[in-house]
């Protein structure tokens, strides 16, 4: 579990999001101890925000990228996943 709890700043944005499904996991399956569920969602809690984190500074630098001269957006669109609803 040592290597789970490397700092979650050192990780990338990919390693953050593994660890973070692989958590998921664990507590989904219900064969953790109650403590340790408490440690793994903490953890789990952590790595959502830092994922989050790095995505929201991932779209802002898109929307810089697509900003007109005047600093105004020349026209952007929601971003599709392809995951028609």
């Amino acid at each position: 579990m040592a290597e789970e709890q490397s700092q979650i700043s050192d990780l990338s944005f990919e390693q953050a999001l593994r660890e973070l499904e692989g958590v998921v996991r664990r507590l989904e399956s219900g064969d953790v101890p109650l403590d340790e569920s408490i440690d793994l969602y903490e953890r789990g809690e952590q790595l959502r925000k830092a994922c989050q984190k790095r995505l929201d500074a991932a779209q802002a630098r898109i929307e810089k990228i697509v900003a007109g001269p005047d600093g105004k957006p020349a026209g952007t669109e929601p971003f599709d996943t392809g995951n028609a609803a």
